[in-house]
């Protein structure tokens, strides 16, 4: 056989293989009727061999997908299922929580899905996250956030390539909760290869990141004034109140002052134990909480009764209860019925899900190795900011894993010029949140009774986007 002609076979079957990979899906199980939206799910393969599949769902704008924005969503973890961010967060579909009895949960239209005013494409990643997985054993190439951010390029590029229609469309790059490490890496690197290398060039305009991790000494730090601020814990655990001026201005009002004198004996020692007893955390800890040296005793004392007063505490939205996910009761049942809906066999059938690549679907895998090696996204957020992408960095005012506090720290720490200064942006003439907008084009909103995640607040985060990404103020 003609050695030319073997050559065209195996790039014919090449072909064959990646038009393959994608699937165009009219229907899906537990959902009445055809599909109201455009949905496409398929592998790309990364690395020198591709041997890292990453699982994608593509959504098209339900408004004008030739030139509507084109968002790359990534959700937290690491190892955390983008399908978590469609069905919950921002997607055109969720799981209907109501009247479930066993079988495929049922899946219901939403009305506020960021996919009536953009493309979405929801990414599982890293490796290992929802239906993406290795062909072989990654042995050495842990997945880490730099190499993230060079796999998700590597992702996009091949794509694009597949899907030229969208070259042109504006890109941002969007996620919540740990991709706030990954997803401003992933701009530099995206931006870096536009100028240096890569083919097509991405029209990157910016990024949007929902509660973002920033870095442990800012996140975990500002833990402790959020609970003080939302009253979880007491004003003399958190700081020291001037007792002493107190019992002073008690001696002066006394009449006698021999009296005066004799109380001030009497109360000398008194006043010391007072004042052991209102060392406060933020005195003590010298506003460090975390990383504290293990020496200072009275510090590790005041942080174990913090945790104490917050252990009944749901952290990822203060307002609402702790309970147990599998239990029907609970506002995160639905996270157990999504679990259902993706293990079984005809809805990985329709999404096209390799078989035999994954034995079970969890919403986040733990169990991922993973290096965290950038330390800190500030450095990433300075260069994005430098090179003019504009950013949306968004808080639920009542989550205290990654609280707003902290979040506004490191925004002023960029120290760019307020535009816009802190004001209440407004839904139906009532306050949805708070915003501010920086000469960096950053803008800071938080999300009235929001929490870590999207999901009760789907009104608000749809029109706080529709706003920002169409140049409105907000």
């Amino acid at each position: 056989m003609d050695k030319e002609y073997v050559k065209l076979l195996l790039l014919l079957l090449v072909l064959l293989h990646h038009v393959d990979s994608a699937s165009i899906i009219r229907s899906l199980p537990g959902f009445e009727g055809p599909l109201p939206f455009e949905l496409e799910t398929g592998y790309i393969g990364v690395g020198e061999a591709e041997e890292v599949q990453l699982f994608y769902y593509f959504i098209k704008s339900e408004r004008n997908p030739e030139e509507d924005p084109l968002l790359l969503w990534l959700s937290g973890g690491p190892g955390c299922s983008s399908l978590s961010g469609l069905l919950y967060e921002n997607g055109p579909v969720t799981i209907k929580m109501d009247g479930y009895s066993g079988g495929i949960p049922s899946l219901v239209s939403t009305t506020y899905s960021w996919t009536k005013i953009a493309n979405m494409i929801y990414l599982d990643q890293p490796v290992g996250s929802g239906f993406s997985y290795s062909k072989t054993p990654l042995l050495d190439d842990i997945p880490s956030d730099t190499g993230e951010a060079k796999r998700v390029h590597e992702f996009l590029q091949k794509w694009l390539d597949k899907h030229p229609d969208f070259v042109s469309n504006p890109f941002y790059v969007a996620g919540n909760s740990y991709s706030g490490k990954v997803v401003p890496a992933i701009v530099q690197e995206i931006s870096k290869g536009n100028y240096i290398c890569c083919k097509p060039q991405v029209n990157l305009q910016g990024y949007v990141l929902g509660d973002p991790v920033t870095a442990i000494d800012i996140d975990d730090n500002y833990q402790i004034p959020f609970a003080h601020g939302m009253a979880l814990i007491s004003d003399e655990l958190y700081e020291v109140r001037n007792i002493s001026m107190l019992f002073f201005l008690s001696f002066f009002l006394a009449i006698n002052r021999n009296e005066v004198a004799n109380k001030q004996k009497k109360q000398k020692k008194h006043l010391k134990n007072v004042s052991i007893f209102v060392q406060s955390l933020k005195r003590r800890c010298r506003r460090n909480y975390i990383n504290v040296d293990p020496r200072n005793a009275e510090c590790l004392k005041l942080i174990k009764d913090f945790k104490k007063l917050t252990s009944g505490i749901n952290v990822l939205h203060i307002l609402l209860p702790r309970c147990e996910e599998s239990s029907p009761n609970c506002y995160r049942y639905k996270y157990t019925l999504s679990s259902y809906w993706a293990n079984d066999v005809s809805v990985r059938d329709t999404l096209q899900v390799e078989k035999g690549s994954k034995i079970k679907w969890v919403r986040c895998n733990r169990n991922i190795r993973y290096r965290k090696d950038i330390i800190s996204s500030v450095p990433y957020h300075k260069n994005n900011s430098v090179n003019g992408y504009s950013s949306l960095i968004f808080s639920g005012d009542h989550d205290m894993v990654i609280p707003f506090f902290g979040t506004e720290a490191w925004i002023r720490s960029l120290n760019y010029s307020i535009i816009d200064d802190w004001r209440p942006w407004m839904i139906n003439n009532q306050v949805a949140g708070y915003t501010r907008t920086y000469a960096n084009k950053m803008t800071f909103a938080t999300i009235k009774g929001g929490g870590h995640t999207l999901d009760p607040k789907q009104m608000e985060s749809f029109i706080m986007f529709q706003r920002w990404i169409s140049g409105q103020r907000m």
